[in-house]
């Protein structure tokens, strides 16, 4: 199936990242940035835990394997490696269903 066309479980991403560790993740996504007018972004932990901080508005939670993070669009946010993990992130021209 093409990832742009809808699927009976929803709306798919057009893109995802790379998969990064507590090492390889990038210093962009560890400091304040939002996603773009339009894009929603699904944070997938694989293994471990990742904290997601959301700015605005003002929240915390510790993401895992089956408990993704979600970010609405242009929504101010960074996420902190809680040790040893594996992630990805997903993106979505329309609400993800999650």
């Amino acid at each position: 199936m093409n990832r742009n066309e809808p699927s009976a479980d929803g709306p798919q991403p057009y893109r995802s990242t790379p998969v990064f560790d507590e090492a390889s993740l990038p210093a962009a996504l560890r400091k304040r940035h939002d996603t773009k007018a339009g894009v929603w972004g699904v944070i997938r932990v694989l293994e471990g835990k990742l904290m997601l901080t959301i700015l605005e508005p003002a929240s915390t939670s510790v993401l895992e394997p089956g408990k993704p993070g979600i970010v609405v669009p242009e929504q101010p946010h960074f996420v902190t490696p809680l040790g040893p993990m594996k992630m990805q992130v997903d993106f979505y021209s329309e609400p993800p269903s999650v």
